[in-house]
């Protein structure tokens, strides 16, 4: 079955996603990051068509979703996740593994330890549930959170096209830099440069700090709930260091563990080698 690219009208925005797979079987949901979009997974999608029923989100603020300007829209992890959770309803998909990354895994993260009867598994990718992890590249959002004023001007950089590259380029091994495609970058910096997207993403940076407050509460629901949990991240990822991944194993000790050799977006190099994780991985604990 092919991806289909669709929208859907959740509290009067219009959210993208995509879609593949047989809804009679296990749903995936795939959850994205900064400053990215459901793109990210395109290659994904095609290689887990065929076993899960896979749904794609984009962001509202990112991708091809609506992106009100922040005085129309409360851009904050609880109002995304709010969306999320209303699409999920919209569709009539009551049961789901979740896919989390990055800006995903505070959005999935609050999805699965508010409703934990309704996610099946995690797979976790450079998302951080714990503050182990947190590499000096966080220095300047934390002090933004503290001080915007004071530091608006440094967080702007990360939305310059060169920071948008390095966020794909950086950890990549030599050997692995050709599977690289000049297209990812290229569509999240147009999206960024949109007019109003700035505002966007700097109130996202801001508002990001909440999400350690509810830390304690997730892995509280981590060690209640002992949710199936494949984590495989880039060990070279300057943005959420690997021993945000090793973190997990103090709650979630059955957790399956996988350090790969890539940076922070891994799919892009190392999605044959996910996928593969993924298939086996779901395939002993969902079927």
């Amino acid at each position: 079955m092919a991806t289909r690219h669709r929208t859907a009208l959740v509290e009067g925005r219009t959210v993208f996603y995509r879609e593949a797979g047989d809804p009679s079987q296990p749903t995936l949901v795939l959850l994205h990051g900064f400053p990215t979009s459901s793109h990210m997974f395109r290659r994904l999608i095609e290689d887990l068509r065929g076993d899960y029923h896979l749904i794609a989100p984009d962001h509202i603020g990112f991708g091809f979703s609506d992106a009100p300007p922040v005085e129309e829209f409360t851009y904050s992890f609880d109002r995304l996740t709010e969306i999320t959770q209303g699409l999920l309803d919209h569709l009539g998909i009551d049961r789901f593994a979740l896919y989390i990354m990055d800006y995903g895994a505070p959005i999935g993260l609050r999805i699965a330890s508010r409703a934990p009867e309704r996610v099946s598994a995690l797979v976790v990718q450079s998302g951080n549930a714990y503050t182990e992890g947190f590499t000096p590249f966080w220095d300047v959002l934390f002090a933004h959170a503290k001080d915007r004023p004071g530091n608006e001007a440094e967080v702007r950089k990360l939305f310059e096209a060169d920071a948008t590259r390095w966020q794909y380029t950086h950890g990549v091994p030599q050997d692995r830099l050709d599977r690289l495609g000049p297209e990812a970058w290229t569509l999240d910096q147009d999206l960024l440069e949109r007019p109003g997207n700035a505002e966007i993403q700097l109130q996202l940076f801001w508002d990001y700090q909440f999400n350690l407050d509810l830390y304690p509460g997730i892995q509280e629901y981590f060690r209640t709930h002992r949710p199936p949990t494949l984590i495989a991240w880039g060990e070279h990822d300057e943005i959420f260091g690997a021993e945000g991944a090793r973190a997990y194993l103090r709650d979630l000790p059955d957790a399956e563990l996988h350090l790969l050799n890539a940076g922070h977006f891994a799919l892009e190099t190392h999605g044959d080698e996910i996928a593969g994780l993924i298939r086996d991985f779901l395939g002993r604990h969902l079927n």
